[in-house]
């Protein structure tokens, strides 16, 4: 687990649970209580006045089962290697699943989904065609998906309103480019404009990529995260919650010390759990 500076707290300190329940696993502010390994022992929700992201990421395919909240987050890489038929079975697996609202980006895995992909020769993936294109970009978007509450984001913002709160979100599924694949941007200018279009009302923002700094730790020691998004998080003086993935052995969560976010990096490629995120309304 990384931080950006000293003024973020990766410990999973013990913390009493708003309701009065004692847990060992969390990590909490004034305003936010955090679990992520928790077991088999799902924390109970913590009432009226609160709400419960749960939050995931990189789950490239892969189905398991997800602790019940208010609201899930996905954070790309909803796919294996970009396939309609993987990206249908993670969207039939975020139907099925209780939780009123689902928000969701995609992320480099997500070929079918970006329509630059579409007939590019030579990928590392399954070669994608602008029809596997039209057909992954319906799903998402198809009544079934809307019905079960299901919202997909590409570089835009929606209003949730959930236990008498109504919470600003946006979602972009960006990410430095490393190898080929969806989303990927290569150059600062590109990254400025790109989190340029991030309102600056924003309170829970999910990416794909970390910022550069935050749980962004790559097997080979560098950190791969973003620095114009690292720069623009600094901008964003009421988000609340930064949900990514992407750098999957960073997995984790942090709470800055002094603006009191949270940063998830919810990337479950490689097992770990659903990190819970509490935060009062």
């Amino acid at each position: 687990m990384s931080t950006a500076s000293s003024s973020l707290s990766p410990t999973f300190n013990p913390t009493s649970h708003p309701m009065g329940f004692s847990w060992s696993n969390g990590l909490s502010s004034s305003s936010a209580v955090v679990y992520d390994d928790y077991g088999d022992k799902v924390p109970p929700h913590p009432g009226k006045g609160w709400t419960r992201f749960v939050c995931v990421s990189d789950t490239h395919s892969r189905t398991f089962p997800v602790p019940a909240g208010d609201v899930l987050i996905h954070s790309g890489d909803l796919c294996s290697w970009g396939t309609v038929k993987q990206l249908e079975v993670t969207v039939d697996w975020l139907v099925s699943l209780p939780h009123p609202t689902k928000i969701v980006v995609a992320g480099n895995h997500d070929l079918c989904l970006d329509e630059d992909m579409a007939n590019v020769k030579g990928l590392n993936y399954n070669d994608v065609s602008r029809a596997d294109v039209a057909a992954a970009q319906a799903m998402m978007k198809s009544q079934e998906a809307r019905k079960s509450g299901l919202h997909y984001l590409r570089h835009e913002s929606m209003q949730l309103e959930t236990n008498g709160r109504t919470w600003k979100v946006y979602g972009s599924p960006a990410a430095p480019r490393y190898a080929p694949g969806s989303f990927q941007y290569q150059t600062s200018a590109e990254a400025e404009t790109i989190y340029s279009r991030i309102p600056r009302d924003t309170e829970i923002l999910l990416t794909h990529t970390p910022a550069h700094g935050i749980l962004d730790l790559a097997r080979r020691g560098t950190h791969a995260g973003c620095k114009i998004l690292t720069a623009t998080l600094k901008e964003l003086e009421q988000c609340r919650l930064h949900v990514f993935g992407h750098i999957h052995e960073a997995h984790g969560a942090v709470i800055d010390k002094e603006t009191k976010q949270v940063s998830v990096n919810a990337a479950v490629a490689w097992d770990g759990h659903a990190v819970i995120v509490d935060l009062k309304n």
